[in-house]
């Protein structure tokens, strides 16, 4: 033992001195999260003994407008104060007034938007609070948001009922997110952010209004009835479930959806061929109103056209519960390789993400083919009516993965949008090679690494580039370059990198479920998240959070040297290894000896937390041959050309 000691001595103090770009203690310094700990929220990462959330139920009735492109309709929010604050105002939404010239969102992209309109115009409000008579109110509109100042102060556990009258002009193809656009057979409307909502009021900030800028949405849980009068001739699908499907559908449509609740085979309920039949309506002329209902959700959305095909299949979900899986389609877009297969894609997912993180909670999960591509509600997505094959089936599977994250874990997309896409993006890269015996797979490319190859040197530029903003930037600051890059691929590589090098797959997947069981319906921050994989795994991570996601730190580990114990390759060999960068990992050092035999030695993190170099005993009665880190390509080092070193 004292001679192992003397060799390290010898070999340490014979290592060449480090540049100061690795600092141990910069490295490894104490790290403030920024989000103090109390009775609300836990040092555990869990919600606290007194965490509170407020409460937003809905009772919505809209009316569809096809000749005027607007929606029109009325909402009744019975809002509930479960804070320990009195509050004097309530503040809502108006996402809509993106669309106005002068909102800051247009600003805000430097006047690219696409298109115009007027924004939501609300042309009445009143006011109950508590057991008091309904008071008019004048709303303050202020940019997306409205304040609506109360007759008489709301305390706690009381309860608002807010109902409004509004209306808006709906955004073209230009709206992004929500739009109209035409499909061969009939116009196909994607309606979301169609009614005030409201803003959440927390124990962190108090009411939390950011404007909109089109960085997606922070909102409270409740429950929604809402009621969709459309033209006769159309096919709605909406959050949640259909509550009166003998009124709008035909006997023969009801039969094939009850059929579809039984099937893992996807059931045909309105084929493409009966599109342009007016049999597969209950009427062609006038209205006919649709009533959806979903419970302890944040949003709803919902999509109307004539022109929809429409097929489903049954969801198996843990416990022996059950969903349908649901998509609705124009005629262009069927097709085996198209269309056809969009149900098997998000039955596939939902039933993946039910079983390895969260069962899925709602009776259905739908996919439609129209103007509003790429985007996700509680329930519902909306994707490209061209998307086909493996583009189709990543698009659906991300999109769908969403009503896990931000949708039942309530993540603040606002302010966090990290954690929203990066977490969604990380479970769907297990979805993509788990998929029909990875039909899909790898999915590491597209929109998410801009080459298609090997992850962990797709990030190479990102974190070599001086201008990438840190994980942990606030969402509408980080331009269009640096949106994908880093809040889509490089938050969900962290997470790949924490579960498959840091903490191994069976302590990160515990921990991972854990806290995304205990924040279901709920608001956690990134210091929840933080706390609640470490306290799980057992694991001080805060060297991994600050170099990859507090700042935008590089790595370069080097093997530089092979010596042996009293100079002598039978009482062991001694490896030394290098940071030479702010980031470390853990990582495996494969050493083969001159008798053909071989080792792998796994490193901690820790092998750095004094010192930049360290002798690695690697034992061995025959000489070295060659020395390698991370011989299996892991980890994202800058530098691979220092990592082996030769005897």
């Amino acid at each position: 033992m004292m001679k192992l000691l003397a060799a390290l001595a010898l070999l340490l103090m014979g290592a060449p001195v480090m540049a100061q770009a690795y600092n141990p203690r910069e490295t490894f310094a104490p790290l403030d999260l920024g989000q103090p700990v109390n009775r609300y929220r836990s040092a555990n990462g869990m919600p606290g003994p007194d965490y509170w959330q407020n409460r937003a139920d809905y009772a919505i009735r809209a009316t569809l407008d096809t000749q005027a492109k607007a929606i029109r309709g009325t909402v009744r929010i019975a809002y509930t104060n479960n804070s320990p604050d009195t509050l004097d105002v309530l503040w809502l939404h108006l996402d809509q007034n993106l669309y106005k010239t002068d909102s800051r969102g247009y600003m805000a992209a430097g006047g690219k938007l696409r298109g115009t309109t007027d924004g939501m115009t609300l042309t009445s409000a009143e006011v109950a609070v508590g057991k008091a008579r309904a008071v008019a109110v004048t709303p303050l509109i202020s940019d997306t948001r409205a304040q609506l100042r109360l007759p008489t102060p709301l305390a706690p556990g009381e309860t608002a009922i807010v109902t409004l009258a509004y209306h808006f002009t709906i955004p073209g193809e230009f709206g992004g997110r929500m739009a109209w656009g035409k499909s061969r057979d009939g116009e196909i409307y994607d309606l979301a952010q169609w009614y005030p909502r409201m803003a959440v009021y927390d124990d962190l900030r108090g009411w939390d209004p950011l404007p909109y800028l089109a960085q997606e949405f922070y909102l409270e849980y409740g429950d929604f009835d809402y009621w969709l009068t459309v033209p006769a001739d159309m096919i709605v699908a909406g959050s949640g479930e259909l509550m009166n499907p003998d009124e709008v559908l035909t006997k023969a449509q009801v039969a094939r959806l009850e059929k579809a609740k039984a099937s893992d085979a996807t059931v045909m309920i309105r084929s493409p061929q009966e599109i342009t039949d007016p049999a597969s309506r209950p009427k062609r002329d006038g209205t006919l109103t649709w009533h959806f209902r979903m419970e302890n959700t944040r949003d709803v959305a919902w999509s109307a056209s004539s022109g929809f095909a429409w097929d489903a299949a049954r969801i198996n979900l843990p416990g022996g519960k059950t969903a349908l899986a649901m998509s609705l389609y124009p005629a262009e877009s069927q097709g085996a390789d198209r269309w056809g297969r969009s149900t098997e894609y998000m039955k596939d997912a939902v039933e993946r993400f039910s079983a390895k993180w969260y069962p899925y909670p709602w009776p259905a999960a739908i996919n439609i083919a129209g103007p509003a591509t790429g985007m996700e509600y509680p329930g519902i997505v909306f994707d490209g009516i061209d998307d086909a094959g493996k583009e189709l089936f990543w698009i659906s599977a991300h999109e769908i993965g969403h009503s896990w994250f931000p949708m039942i874990v309530g993540f603040d997309e606002r302010r966090h949008a990290w954690m929203d896409e990066g977490f969604n993006t990380f479970i769907d890269v297990y979805e993509s090679d788990e998929f029909n015996n990875g039909e899909y797979a790898p999915k590491r490319d597209g929109e998410y690494a801009p080459g298609g190859g090997n992850p962990v040197d797709e990030i190479l530029p990102i974190l070599a580039d001086k201008d990438a903003p840190p994980i942990l930037s606030r969402s509408d600051t980080i331009v269009e370059k640096w949106r994908h890059p880093v809040t889509y691929f490089k938050s969900a590589l962290g997470l790949i990198l924490l579960r498959e090098q840091i903490l191994g797959p069976e302590r990160f997947d515990h921990a991972f479920r854990r806290f995304t069981a205990a924040w279901a319906f709920k608001h956690p921050k990134p210091a929840d998240f933080f706390r609640a994989m470490e306290n799980d795994a057992g694991e001080d991570l805060s060297w991994w959070w600050r170099g990859w996601y507090f700042e935008n730190w590089q790595m370069d580990l080097a093997a530089t040297k092979i010596a042996y114990v009293d100079g002598d390759p039978k009482n062991g060999a001694l490896v030394t290894v290098e940071a030479r960068d702010k980031l470390v990992m853990p990582v495996t050092l494969r050493v083969v000896f001159a008798d053909g035999s071989r080792k792998d030695v796994r490193l901690p993190a820790e092998t750095w937390i004094r010192q930049a170099a360290t002798a690695v005993p690697v034992g061995g009665a025959s000489k070295v041959v060659s020395a390698t880190l991370d011989p299996d390509h892991k980890l994202p080092d800058k530098d691979r050309s220092n990592n082996a070193v030769t005897g």
